[in-house]
């Protein structure tokens, strides 16, 4: 039987899997991965929504409001947290720690049909998992006018991202992660007192654009639409995101072949994969492969602080006297 009806849809996908069979093994990791998203399913039915089908190693689910469908996302990073969690005090192998999840959900009108769901919102749900980084939920505008006042105050705006096969761009919000103190905390050496900057500068060989706080987010990609287009074929449409969040420029990737960092001129190189760090100083952004690499793509970037001086040639340091 074939109905339509208003329906918030939400996709969730496990990410690290890979790694599970490079260290377990095919049989081990399969088991893993099955018991992991049947774990995560759970959430689903918690809150009230239908599991339409899982997608070896993620799920699709609908829900009859956004808040269920929020709900069971926050319930379903619970859940994988403590599968992780007690992997590390099992001395579980270091692809089972590695696990993160996506979810990102959509809320309109969906034909349900032979078990199945089809729609506008179904194709958004799914095609917004490439723009969330590790353990993200992000939602449509829509499913945020579902939702109360408390939880709508735990997202905040992307602004309007370019979803693949839709012309219209698309209002995203992502799920607050808790903050600690008035710190920002990298991947790059210590835990530093967040001074709040004004702008980012990128440069790509003769694309040098400035970006002050309201610009964000910046999507670096292939896409013609990405807010920072990169135009080479290693680069994904959505290869990377810089937000602005907590008075400080963080950077996600968003790729399959992962973002990487290096701060000053020679400084240890991090790598994203999925995985977020707080931008400082100055350096360059690998997409696809190390900035070490002098064939790939590598974005330089500046930190800003307008009201203090103007930006330097990139790769020229500032004296501190």
């Amino acid at each position: 039987m074939t109905q339509i009806r208003e329906r918030s849809v939400l996709f969730a996908d496990l990410r690290g899997s890979t790694a599970l069979f490079e260290t377990l093994g095919n049989a081990e990791a399969t088991s893993v991965v099955t018991h992991t998203v049947s774990l995560i399913a759970q959430a689903v039915d918690e809150c009230g929504g239908k599991l339409v089908k899982t997608l070896g190693d993620g799920l699709m689910a609908v829900f009859d409001n956004a808040a269920d469908g929020v709900r069971s996302s926050v319930r379903m990073h619970e859940l994988l947290e403590r599968v992780v969690s007690r992997g590390k005090q099992h001395g579980a192998s270091q692809g089972l720690s590695a696990l993160r999840m996506q979810v990102a959900l959509a809320h309109g009108e969906i034909v349900e049909m032979s078990g199945d769901c089809f729609g506008d919102a179904v194709n958004v749900a799914a095609r917004l998992l490439n723009h969330a980084g590790d353990n993200e939920t992000l939602i449509t505008k829509e499913v945020l006018l579902g939702l109360g006042s408390a939880m709508k105050s735990r997202f905040r705006s992307l602004d309007l991202i370019a979803v693949r096969g839709r012309a219209e761009p698309v209002h995203v919000y992502v799920l607050d992660k808790p903050q600690v103190g008035d710190v920002a905390a990298t991947q790059f050496g210590d835990i530093i007192q967040a001074v709040e900057p004004d702008g980012i500068r990128l440069v790509w060989l003769d694309l040098d654009r400035v970006f002050d706080i309201g610009s964000m987010p910046i999507v670096l990609g292939r896409s013609t639409q990405a807010t920072y287009c990169i135009t080479d074929g290693r680069v994904s449409r959505s290869h990377a995101r810089i937000d602005w969040h907590g008075g400080s420029f963080s950077l996600t990737d968003l790729s399959y072949n992962g973002t990487f960092v290096r701060f000053g001129n020679d400084g240890e190189i991090v790598s994203l994969r999925r995985g977020s760090c707080t931008l400082h100083g100055s350096g360059s952004i690998g997409l696809g492969s190390s900035p070490t690499d002098l064939s790939a793509p590598t974005v330089r970037f500046e930190v800003l602080h307008f009201a203090d001086t103007e930006p330097l040639p990139l790769g020229q340091s500032r004296s501190r006297g």
